[in-house]
């Protein structure tokens, strides 16, 4: 740059750049990077004076006027001819001291806590929610309500009907309690915020069978991400049709789809496991059967493996909204963790399935 500066004397700085080599834009912009000096701006002329500005504001605070808008105190000034500042000068001089606000009540929207759900169990904790099946016209839809167990991911109760009813919902939890042998205070119940999730008959409900009530967050749809996920799996099957014929026909067809959901669907979530393998508590047996496989054929040609195979293990819990803090020191679980899982311990062995059932969720009474 010096030498830049001492040849840029005698010829252009275009010549100079050529001749050492160097950029004009790398030139330029070494220069501007050197520290300028402040510009100090002129005020201008008609800027209004300290004087100026403390009588109109004493003006603005004064009885006659304090509850006059500027617009209102311009147009009194002027036809008494008085003319201090414009409207917007006005507004301008409250605003720097702190004196223009909404005066209107404002709403305040509740500031809710995301759920933290910990499931380290079948029957701890179930999601439950309803979505629409089209039906045969236009307008016309058939409502599909499914209970899930979070840990398992099993599909404890449903039922199809015609509308959405805080009745049918009570129905369909106190079976699906009934069915899976849930104890007083074992239980918490999530579900979203719809019309029926927030009636106060399910209130009651969970109330008197002792089950704890979780919801998520207003227009938060990632607070239920279980039961989204398997509407995805069900509306995601090839057989899935566009419409559905009748009641009876959205009935035939989810029946055999959450017999197939619960005992024949392998989840990538569950080492590849049905969701009646974890319910029901074979899980180990399996994935031990599937270990003893890999060592035999280990055993019979180790050059086909980079390593000895390794013994899969099925996720120990099943979080809504995990808590990002560190590990604390109450036995390894994050700090943060709600009461929730002080509710789920020393849960009793889960039920066996019903007889003649093999694991599948049943189906709510009509």
């Amino acid at each position: 740059m010096q030498a830049m500066q001492e040849l840029a004397v005698t010829v252009n700085r275009t010549s100079a750049a050529n001749a050492l080599g160097m950029s004009r834009a790398t030139e330029y912009r070494l220069r501007q990077t050197r520290p300028r000096p402040p510009v100090r701006r002129r005020t201008p002329a008609w800027t209004l004076s300290p004087e100026e500005v403390h009588a109109i504001l004493t003006l603005l605070h004064s009885e006659r006027f304090v509850d006059l808008a500027p617009a209102e105190i311009v147009a009194i000034l002027q036809d008494e001819g008085t003319y201090l500042c414009s409207e917007r000068t006005m507004y301008r001089l409250l605003a720097q001291a702190g004196e223009v606000r909404e005066r209107r009540a404002q709403a305040r929207r509740t500031a809710y806590q995301a759920p933290e759900l910990l499931a380290t169990g079948p029957n701890q904790v179930w999601s439950w929610d309803i979505t629409k099946l089209r039906g045969p016209g236009k307008w016309n839809f058939f409502c599909l309500y499914v209970v899930l167990d979070i840990y398992s991911r099993m599909v404890t109760a449903w039922t199809v009907a015609t509308r959405e009813s805080a009745d049918l919902a009570c129905n369909l939890i106190a079976q699906a309690c009934t069915d899976q042998g849930v104890s007083p205070g074992q239980l918490t119940i999530h579900a979203d915020r719809g019309s029926a999730m927030t009636s106060k008959s399910v209130s009651d409900l969970l109330i008197d069978l002792d089950v704890h009530r979780s919801h998520s967050r207003p227009h938060v749809s990632n607070d239920n991400p279980y039961s989204e996920a398997q509407f995805k799996t069900l509306k995601y099957q090839p057989a899935f049709p566009d419409r559905f014929g009748s009641e009876q026909d959205a009935r035939a067809f989810c029946r055999g789809f959450m017999a197939w959901y619960n005992d024949e669907h392998r989840h990538s979530g569950l080492c590849m496991l049905t969701p009646a393998n974890v319910h029901y508590g074979q899980a180990q047996e399996i994935l031990q059967r599937r270990h003893e496989v890999m060592l035999a054929a280990y055993a019979a040609h180790p050059e086909r493996f980079s390593r000895p195979p390794r013994r899969h293990k099925p996720p120990a819990a099943a979080w809504i909204n995990r808590p990002l803090e560190p590990a604390g020191h109450d036995g390894g679980r994050p700090r943060g963790t709600p009461a929730v899982p002080s509710r789920s311990a020393g849960v009793p062995g889960v039920a066996p399935p019903p007889a003649g059932v093999g694991g599948s969720a049943p189906e709510a009474a009509d």
